[in-house]
């Protein structure tokens, strides 16, 4: 390669191209990259994508893109996700861990224009270098040697700064050099995208699995222990029926999807998780052993399916935070009852994280209306916003979930309900204020506080509340929605 610089001045900026490199490239791309950068050659981690930057057959800059950081408060803060979402959407993120212009390749504008061009074509070479697109590109910039320019030039938005810390060996190592946290959205709904509860259809990844850590693990333990008897004969019983429901449960959060998986995923729990979820300790060897699948098969099969789903529910529901929780039904593909009609499930889900609270089968005899309140009756929905579709615009439906379980609601209204679907559009918007305190006022003017013995602002009203039987307080929380559903 030659070292004299690039007559660049003379050429536009639109005559450089972005491309990755071929196999036989990468040991010169490694070789001026250990010669030219400060942080020297890029460590592989997760998937990696290297670039080169060419003037008519020229190599003028160097990049690679590889697998998001792991944690980065400044990022989670601007997307906005739950952590849920985080690690089963965090392959959709690009890191940009080495930008290198040339040295005998300067000249103003090259290093925007270098990377505008690459993030064009980025997230369709990573769909297809590793099957799934990106939809946000991430970089960190030490301020202490730069400014980030080029990103600001090429509409990087910067978010914040990192805490100083590194990862070094499975923990994390303070090096006290805060970096610049930069991004880029590569689509303009990146972010609705990112923390939408369902996947994007043309995700074709599937979604990362959610691991339990130990604490976690010992606490459902201890949980379901409270929960759900143990009704098994005490002979040829080795382990605790609350260590089979534990395993089995963490197994399916993790992604297993059959009784062998989920034996295959307690073998490979270590001997101190093991013991955290009390399980059968051998008395002659002294090491604690996991279940078989033929135990798992025989404990699952006869185990009170119901109240196991209750229980895991609640106990994920108490640790997910407080939003909006999406009802909803589905036809289940493929599964039909004995007398062929298919198999109709009603869902309760944390709209932000993605969790199922509870579910239960809606007869062939009936339909989701009825059974919308068994659905929410064992869940704390005090203060809690339910959203539900059209089909469950009832009045009594909504009375419920205000005066019976003291939840707040957002409804679909249709046009199959005329005179609701009229009374809406007649609205103002004063009849939408913010908050509503315990007196039925607006925001109190000065951010005063509320009389003594009143917490306060409470709940959202979409309508103005009314009495129980009046027709704009029965359906106080109804939203006109014809765009979407949920």
């Amino acid at each position: 390669m030659s070292h004299r610089p690039c007559d660049l001045d003379a050429l536009p900026l639109r005559a450089v191209t972005v491309r990755p490199i071929l196999p036989a490239e990468r040991a010169r791309w490694e070789a001026l990259m250990c010669e030219h950068h400060y942080l020297g050659r890029c460590v592989p981690v997760g998937n990696v994508l290297r670039y080169v930057a060419e003037v008519q057959g020229r190599w003028v800059a160097l990049l690679s893109w590889q697998s998001a950081a792991l944690k980065c408060t400044a990022r989670e803060r601007w997307i906005g996700w739950s952590r849920v979402l985080q690690y089963q959407r965090l392959h959709l993120i690009a890191n940009n861990s080495r930008f290198l212009v040339l040295p005998e390749a300067r000249c103003p504008h090259l290093a925007s224009r270098v990377l505008a061009t690459c993030l064009k074509r980025l997230a369709q070479d990573w769909q297809a270098a590793f099957g799934h697109p990106v939809l946000l590109a991430e970089t960190f910039v030490d301020p202490a040697r730069f400014r980030g320019t080029c990103y600001a030039a090429a509409n990087w938005q910067c978010v914040g700064h990192t805490r100083g810390f590194a990862k070094s060996g499975g923990t994390y190592v303070e090096h006290g050099r805060p970096k610049t946290v930069w991004l880029y959205p590569l689509h303009r709904k990146t972010r609705a995208w990112l923390c939408d509860p369902v996947p994007h259809p043309k995700w074709s990844h599937a979604m990362s699995p959610v691991i339990l850590s130990n604490a976690q693990m010992d606490d459902l333990c201890l949980y379901l222990r409270t929960r759900i008897p143990d009704h098994r004969r005490a002979a040829g019983r080795r382990h605790p029926l609350t260590t089979l429901l534990t395993i089995a449960a963490a197994a399916v959060l993790a992604g297993a999807r059959s009784f062998e998986a989920i034996a295959q995923w307690g073998q490979r729990l270590s001997q101190a998780q093991l013991k955290r979820v009390r399980a059968y300790c051998h008395p002659k060897t002294r090491r604690f052993e996991a279940p078989s699948e033929p135990t798992l098969r025989r404990m699952l099969t006869h185990v009170d399916a119901e109240a196991t789903d209750r229980a895991v529910g609640e106990w994920l529901a108490a640790r997910a935070g407080t939003g909006p929780i999406v009802i909803d039904g589905k036809t289940l593909k493929g599964a039909r009852r004995d007398d062929g009609s298919q198999v109709h499930l009603l869902s309760a889900m944390l709209a932000h994280e993605g969790i199922t609270l509870a579910q239960c089968e809606v007869s062939a005899k009936t339909n989701e209306i009825p059974e919308l309140r068994k659905l929410v009756e064992p869940l704390t929905l005090t203060h809690r916003v339910v959203m539900a579709d059209a089909l469950h615009t009832q009045k009594e439906t909504a009375r419920y979930l205000v005066e019976d379980k003291g939840a707040d609601y957002v409804f679909t209204v249709k046009e199959n309900q005329p005179t609701l679907y009229d009374a809406i559009h007649t609205l103002e918007p004063r009849h939408f204020p913010p908050v509503r305190d315990a007196y039925g006022q607006g925001p109190r003017a000065g951010g005063n506080p509320a009389p003594a013995g009143h917490d306060g602002p409470q709940r959202l009203s979409a309508l103005p509340p009314c009495r129980p039987g009046d027709e704009a307080g029965a359906h106080r929380h109804a939203a006109e929605d014809e765009q979407n559903h949920h």
